[in-house]
């Protein structure tokens, strides 16, 4: 349970290390770098935006070409290789690759450029196509588009609006030019849109022939060809046939590049790592033979970092804890069991400066709680043996799902315990099995008894339970903040705000006790607790409620003002009240699933007993309980999530902390296998 003391580390060394330092440092992925100077006097600024965006460009290349060479070369890839991470390499193989990185990319280049290529051919391909299916209309034309006829006739071709006949084209000249002869028309073909023409007249008539059937929608062809349709469509379909032919070609080119495929990883990852280099080194300080570097390092951290580079070269570092009012990043630090749960707790907010780490305290009480809300054996051993496999069959996972599958292993191990406390395997799925298929009569209890009890016979006896756990853990929650305060010695706030608050509670619980209310919903006779426990209730809570009604405003020097506060802050006890009745949830979740788990089994018997009962019942029984372990699993995330949130954490946490964010090599396809620091 600990937030990593940071440090402040300033280094001064020579400008002709600064490159190799940068790079000891990114490896060792140990500091977070931050403004050195506020005023630069004396100092200048690299300009690396050339060099940063060239590295930039290099690895959006190299991606490209994986992109590519999965297009046409997929690699076979497991259903899991989400889970699987990234290969782990050693760092003399990206040494190495950077050694060849010019070959590497000529490779790149040549795989993107054959791409190019297939884009640009299949373009034209098109284009070609296109061109096929205008022709399709004037295939039986067995001249050229643009013959012009004979030395007394000529030819006109062209469209017609998709209604006119042959029949009305002659009625047209006759009606039109009657003077006219000797016209011939004849259809080539005919569609909706469209009626393709070729016209035969004589030369001397032929402008006005044209200028009728202008008239009357008549349009030249817009892409005439000098061959006749057919020896151009032909030839347009041999070129086609050359351009897949070219298609083919570079697609061979790029399959055999396959065996490339890890070193233009590398590569990627190398250009990618420069680039961040790049980009730090353009926002440090240098004179004409020095330069600065600042940054927040862990504290446990700081001598490995201070003996890495002072063995190796010549600079000045100089250390120093944090100022009051400055807010340094945040790492956490806990046990494997603790930080399983670290997710959670950053999708609320890291601790800001001040505020202790919850992470610990609340890990306990997230399984705790996560597995009284699911409470079924069977469904516990089924997250926990699945989560333990994933685990171990998949070391080298992302370290945030790795937390998250872990955490949820914990909560199935916290979900048998229930379940076997409270009898629940599949809900009732032994006594049903026994009853429908073997015959034989289950005991009142059932034939696996609980260790504690069945929250499906006694929800009240549960519903209390639920609330005492959630007094246990409210209560915690504001030892924490005393603790807070205790911690920065405000004595007085912590008398006022924890101390008065615990007193004024706990006479309020002891007032409860014998009430008849609270022996009516536990079922039981309140003449168990002696008068002394309600008497000694009345005072606490006299003396807490005074104590917060006079202490609660001790800001505010005006006595009236003061009170009211006082008042009000009492009145925050509906708040507690409020928070007790969440904890409800717990009873609610697990009802839920034992109910839903006793209906599927009772589905299941419907069919009776036999092979088809036996069939059945297998059928619903698998469906049935894998959709109510996901959706109850579903909901006791989301609700021991808001008990965390909103009850636990109210009561001191506020979060809003920056999270350490190191310089260090940001790979997307390996790791690089060095050090661990940290």
């Amino acid at each position: 349970m600990a937030v990593l003391q940071m440090q402040k580390v300033s280094i001064c060394a020579l400008k002709k290390d600064r490159k190799a330092i940068l790079e000891k440092i990114q490896s060792m992925g140990v500091m977070e770098i931050s403004k050195v100077l506020d005023d630069d006097s004396g100092f200048e600024r690299m300009n690396t935006q050339n060099e940063r965006s060239k590295f930039e460009k290099n690895a959006s290349l190299a991606d490209m070409a994986l992109d590519i060479l999965q297009e046409y070369v997929p690699e076979k890839v497991s259903m899991f290789s989400g889970l699987e991470g990234k290969k782990l390499i050693e760092r003399r193989e990206l040494e190495t690759v950077a050694e060849h990185k010019e070959q590497i990319m000529d490779i790149v280049s040549d795989i993107i450029g054959n791409q190019k290529k297939i884009a640009e051919y299949r373009a034209n391909i098109q284009k070609f196509e296109n061109q096929i299916e205008m022709l399709i209309p004037w295939m039986m034309l067995d001249v050229p588009m643009t013959w012009k006829g004979t030395k007394s006739t000529e030819l006109l071709v062209g469209t017609m609006p998709g209604q006119m006949t042959l029949d009305g084209m002659y009625s047209l000249i006759a009606e039109n030019a009657p003077e006219i002869s000797g016209v011939d028309i004849t259809v080539l073909s005919s569609g909706q849109d469209a009626v393709y023409i070729a016209v035969l007249c004589m030369k001397k008539d032929a402008g006005k022939v044209e200028e009728v059937f202008r008239q009357n929608g008549f349009a030249r062809p817009s892409q005439p060809v000098t061959q006749t349709p057919a020896q151009e469509k032909e030839k347009l379909e041999m070129q086609i046939r050359d351009l897949q032919k070219e298609i083919l070609d570079c697609q061979e080119n790029i399959r055999k590049q396959q065996s490339e495929r890890m070193n233009i990883r590398l590569a990627s990852d190398y250009f990618r790592a420069r680039a961040e280099k790049y980009e730090v080194l353009g926002q440090l300080p240098q004179s004409k033979k020095t330069f600065m570097i600042s940054g927040y390092v862990p504290e446990k951290a700081v001598p490995a970092l201070e003996k890495a580079l002072n063995e190796k070269y010549t600079l000045s570092m100089d250390v120093e804890e944090l100022a009051e009012d400055e807010e340094g990043p945040v790492l956490l630090s806990n046990n494997g069991f603790s930080e399983s749960v670290e997710g959670v707790l950053e999708s609320y907010g890291l601790p800001k400066k001040g505020e202790i780490d919850p992470t610990t305290i609340m890990s306990f009480f997230y399984v705790f709680l996560f597995g009284l809300m699911l409470s079924d054996a069977a469904y516990g051993l089924i997250i926990f043996l699945g989560c333990f496999f994933v685990l171990k069959k998949f070391p080298r996972m992302e370290q945030s799902l790795k937390k998250a599958i872990k955490m949820f292993m914990y909560c199935g191990i916290s979900t048998l315990v229930w379940g076997v406390l409270f009898g629940g395997y599949f809900g009732d799925a032994i006594d049903v099995v026994a009853r429908t298929f073997f015959h034989v009569e289950v005991p009142e209890g059932g034939l696996v008894k609980a260790l504690w009890f069945v929250p499906l016979n006694d929800p009240m006896k549960m519903l209390i339970y639920s609330m005492a756990f959630g007094v246990i853990h409210l209560f915690t929650g504001l030892g924490i903040k005393g603790y807070m305060l205790l911690k920065d010695k405000k004595v007085l706030d912590f008398f006022c705000d924890v101390v008065l608050w615990y007193v004024f509670l706990i006479g309020l619980l002891l007032m409860l006790l014998p009430s008849e209310i609270f022996a009516s919903i536990a079922q039981i006779d309140p003449s168990i607790f002696p008068p002394a426990v309600a008497g000694t209730g009345k005072v606490l809570s006299i003396v807490g409620v005074v104590g917060i009604i006079l202490m609660s405003g001790r800001a505010n020097k005006n006595p009236g003002l003061r009170l009211a506060l006082g008042l009000y802050d009492v009145y925050n006890v509906t708040g507690w009240l409020s928070d007790v009745l969440s904890y409800s949830r717990l009873l609610a979740l697990g009802l839920a699933t034992g109910v839903i788990a006793s209906v599927i089994n009772q589905m299941g018997s419907m069919a009776g007993d036999g092979i088809f009962g036996a069939i059945v019942f297998l059928v619903v029984f698998v469906f049935g309980h894998a959709f109510n372990m996901a959706i109850n699993v579903l909901g006791a995330y989301v609700h021991t999530n808001r008990l965390q949130f909103v009850e636990f954490f109210g009561k001191f946490y506020e979060g809003g902390g920056k999270p350490f964010n190191p310089f260090k090599s940001s790979t997307k396809y390996v790791d690089v296998k060095e050090e661990t620091y940290l």
